[in-house]
């Protein structure tokens, strides 16, 4: 934006929009390619129920502590430094699971991955707010929609390309995207590196992540809660719903995987409408409305009629996913600053995921505990029941940084 008027979308920041693309294509991949195979991959490498909770509950505490981290990362390298960082620990980290000898290896490179999905997944927020402060809502669509294709297509796709060539050359598709995802970035790099040595007139890389105290805010927590909500149901769904539909459903291992790709299409929609609707405070309620709506009434199918229509609970729990793009648009619009935006973004995602982290263990536990889906599936549909609260505080337009100078 200058002087308060809007730039075209393709004003000097082209490498950044495909950038963001790009990026926000990579983050679910690492996640939701190894559940539609796992009973590939147990062929050739020992996973045992636990390994699946760990592998399940790795994700959002990886994710967890990137949200503290991230900031830290931005300070010292950059906004642009940090998603290079991000980019090639995704695309190790894939590379090394690919080629694991045992769980250990398996579990090794799944963590190298999700730290850099996670610091990804945190600053990627603060990119769009600094290249797209003119278009905040529509970029934070556009992104949040393509994480949706992005949770769709690896878990379409990973059971047949096994099938056919084996789980290792499935999951070695994924690194070859963040690769690719890593030339924007550096051609932004190179970019700025032009401009620091162009004379004293040149923009400088701003540094990231000002120190910020979100806790004392109420609308921050509220933010927190409704993430923590989102990342528990849905977290759960990646590492669980394939073995729920194929031991409650009677589906195959395929039928699970095209199930578990319905709900990251069904998400799509919301992802691209959420953040454009959020941008009005008399809305923010009605969406989190619907996305509670969604995961308890899947879930509750899920318990209730689990053979009778599963594509439908597929669709609801999608539906539920529109609490993530609610949160991630909410992290731009009750923010007044840059800082403010880093700060509120680590926070709110680092608590979101590590307490989004017991999720998967916690359904495992309750599986292996009491011999069935039933304890589980109510506790999923309790979560979501309790996003109600967080959901009064938002639907009342308010300020992070005005909360915090009180």
């Amino acid at each position: 934006m200058l002087d308060g008027r809007r730039l075209p979308l393709w004003a000097g920041r082209t490498a950044a929009l495909v950038g963001i693309v790009l990026v926000a294509f990579t983050l679910r991949q690492a996640v939701a390619a190894v559940s539609p195979i796992l009973g590939a991959i147990r062929v050739d490498v020992p996973v045992s129920t636990l390994d699946v909770g760990l592998l399940g509950t790795l994700p959002p505490l990886l994710f967890a502590a990137s949200g503290f981290t991230a900031p830290r990362v931005a300070r010292h390298l950059g906004l642009d430094g940090g998603i290079v960082l991000a980019l090639a620990l995704m695309t190790v980290g894939q590379l090394v699971r690919a080629v694991a000898p045992g769980v250990a290896v398996l579990l090794l490179g799944s963590t190298v991955a999700f730290a850099g999905t996670g610091v990804g997944n945190v600053l990627l927020p603060s990119v769009v707010r600094r290249y797209f402060p003119d278009r905040v809502p529509l970029i934070t669509a556009l992104y949040a929609c393509v994480i949706g294709v992005s949770t769709a297509v690896p878990a379409a796709l990973a059971a047949p390309v096994a099938a056919l060539y084996g789980w290792r050359s499935s999951l070695a598709l994924w690194p070859v995207i963040s690769a690719v995802a890593l030339v924007p970035w550096l051609v932004v790099l190179v970019q700025q590196r032009r401009q620091r040595r162009s004379g004293p007139g040149a923009v400088e890389t701003p540094r990231s992540g000002a120190r910020t105290r979100p806790w004392r805010s109420r609308t921050a927590l509220s933010i927190t809660a409704l993430f923590s909500t989102s990342t528990i149901c849905t977290y759960a769904a990646f590492a669980w719903l394939p073995e729920i539909l194929q031991d409650v459903a009677g589906s195959t291992p395929t039928q699970a995987g095209v199930l578990l790709a319905v709900t990251g299409l069904v998400s799509v929609p919301g992802a691209l409408l959420a953040p454009l609707l959020a941008s009005r405070p008399r809305n923010v309620g009605w969406l989190i409305a619907t996305g509670i709506a969604g995961f308890a009434l899947g879930y509750l199918g899920l318990l209730l009629a689990p053979a009778t229509l599963p594509v439908l609970w597929a669709v609801l729990i999608g539906i539920g996913s529109i609490l993530f793009p609610v949160c991630l648009v909410l992290i731009n619009i009750r923010t007044r600053t840059h800082g403010g935006t880093v700060g509120l973004s680590g926070f709110a995602q680092g608590t979101a995921y590590a307490l989004g982290a017991l999720g998967p263990l916690l359904v495992g536990v309750l599986h292996d505990s009491g011999g069935g889906w039933t304890v589980p599936l109510l506790f999923l549909l309790g979560i979501a029941l309790m996003a109600a609260i967080p959901a009064a505080t938002l639907a009342r337009p308010a300020f992070v940084e005005d909360e915090l100078s009180h």
